[in-house]
C-alpha cells in the first residue's frame, strides 16, 4: 500500500505559505511584521499603525492616522437587524460565537461580496465593525441594552469605552491599545491557516473570518487568556496560587497561560511587554497582588517544566485590571487579530493555491 513520505503531527514545522506579512524570528527573539520588530512598535506606536502598516505596507504619517482614525469610525455601524438576530441566541451563548454570528450576518448585505478586488475596503469595515459586534454580542446575550459607539475617541478608547461604559484614563486606552497592537498578526497560528485554507477555496473574506473564530475560541489557541483569569480568580493569595498550580502539576493537569509551539525555549516577547503594562496599572492602583501572583506562578513553570509564560498568561490579568469581563477576553483577540487575518487573506487570493494535503492511511487494510 502507497504511503506518503512523511508524517508531521500537527503540521509541525510544515511550511504551509509563503508570506510578505509576518515571521517568528524566534533565535533573534523578534516578531517581524512587514520588515519592522512588533515588540519595537508596541514601545512608541498604536494600534492603527499597524493596521495601517499590514493593509497598506507602510507606517501611517501623522496625517495619514487621522484619515485613518477617521475611516474606522465612519464603519462603526452595523445593521440594526443585526442585533435583532443576536437577541434570538440562547442565553448560555458564548460571546465568540454571538461574534461568530454578527460576522456571518454582515456577508447577507455584502452586495458584491464575490468580487474580491474590494477585500481591503471590506477589512476596514470589518476593523470598524468589530468592536460594535463584539461588545454587543456580550451585551444582548447577557439581557443588556446595547452600547453605541463615541465616534470622538479614538479606535482603541472607543473600543474600551463601549466595554466598560466609562471613558478610559489615558494609561488605561494607552495599555488596552497596546495589547491590540500585540494581538495584531503572528504568523501562522490556527486560526490564520483556518482563514488561508478557506480563503484558498475562493470563499468570501466573512466566510474566512467566521472560520478563524471558531479556530481561535479554543483553549489551545485564544481561548488561553480566559482560562488563566478563571485559574488566577481560584486563589486570593500568592501562596494559595503556588498551591494551586502545584496540584495541577501533580495531576498532570494543562496549565493555560504557558508554553507555546513557537516560543519553545523562551518566554513569549510580546508577555513580557504585558507585564510591564500589568506593572503599570499595579502602580497606579496601588495593589499588586495579581503581578505578584503571575511572577509566582511564572518561576514556578519555568522551574519544574521549563515552560514559560505567553501572551495570554498577562494579558488576562491586564483586561481584569482594566475592567473587561472575562467572556469577553478571546472576542477581544480576535477584534485585534482581525487586521492580520484580513491581511492574510487578501494576501492569499492574490496568489492562490487551493491547500489539499494528504493522509497516511492507518486504518483496515484492503487487498
Amino acid at each position: 500500500m502507497a504511503t506518503i513520505d512523511k508524517y508531521f503531527p500537527g503540521l509541525d514545522g510544515v511550511i504551509a505559505s509563503e508570506t510578505a506579512i509576518s515571521f517568528l524570528d524566534v533565535e533573534r527573539e523578534k516578531i517581524i511584521i512587514k520588515g519592522n520588530d512588533l515588540i519595537d512598535l508596541s514601545k512608541d506606536k498604536e494600534y492603527i499603525d499597524i493596521v495601517n502598516l499590514l493593509l497598506e505596507g507602510s507606517l501611517p504619517s501623522t496625517i495619514d492616522k487621522v484619515k485613518l482614525e477617521e475611516k474606522l469610525s465612519s464603519n462603526y455601524d452595523v445593521p440594526s437587524e443585526l442585533f435583532n438576530i443576536l437577541q434570538l441566541l440562547p442565553k448560555q451563548t458564548h460571546p465568540m460565537d454571538g461574534l461568530r454570528t454578527g460576522i456571518s450576518v454582515l456577508s447577507g448585505y455584502d452586495e458584491n461580496i464575490d468580487n474580491r478586488s474590494l477585500n481591503k475596503e471590506r477589512a476596514y469595515q470589518l476593523l470598524g465593525q468589530l468592536p460594535t459586534i463584539t461588545v454587543n454580542s456580550y451585551r444582548i446575550i447577557n439581557e443588556q441594552q446595547p452600547v453605541y459607539p463615541q465616534k470622538d475617541l479614538s479606535y482603541s478608547a472607543n473600543f474600551l469605552y463601549m466595554i466598560t461604559g466609562e471613558n478610559p484614563t489615558e494609561l488605561e486606552a494607552k495599555i488596552f491599545d497596546r495589547s491590540l497592537l500585540l494581538y495584531s498578526e503572528h504568523e501562522m497560528p490556527n486560526s490564520t491557516f483556518t482563514a488561508r485554507v478557506i480563503a484558498s477555496t475562493q470563499s468570501d473574506i466573512y466566510g474566512a473570518l467566521t472560520g478563524a473564530v471558531a479556530s481561535l475560541k479554543g483553549n489551545l489557541h485564544g481561548g488561553a487568556n480566559e482560562a488563566v483569569m478563571y485559574m488566577l480568580n481560584e486563589a486570593k493569595t500568592v501562596e494559595e496560587f503556588e498551591d494551586i498550580l502545584r496540584e495541577k502539576l501533580l495531576k498532570k493537569e494543562k496549565i493555560m497561560g504557558f508554553g507555546h509551539r513557537v516560543y519553545m525555549k523562551k518566554m513569549d516577547p510580546r508577555a513580557l511587554m504585558m507585564k510591564e503594562s500589568l506593572k503599570q496599572l499595579c502602580d497606579k492602583k496601588g495593589d499588586y497582588m495579581l503581578l505578584e501572583m503571575c511572577e509566582a506562578g511564572e518561576k514556578i513553570m519555568v522551574q519544574e517544566k521549563g515552560l514559560y509564560p505567553n501572551l495570554d498568561y498577562y494579558a488576562a490579568p491586564v483586561y481584569w485590571m482594566l475592567g473587561i469581563p472575562i467572556p469577553l477576553y478571546t472576542p477581544i483577540f480576535f477584534s485585534a487579530r482581525t487586521v492580520g487575518l484580513c491581511a492574510h487573506v487578501i494576501e492569499q487570493h492574490e496568489n492562490n493555491r487551493l491547500f489539499r494535503p494528504r493522509v497516511n492511511y492507518i486504518g483496515e487494510q484492503y487487498v
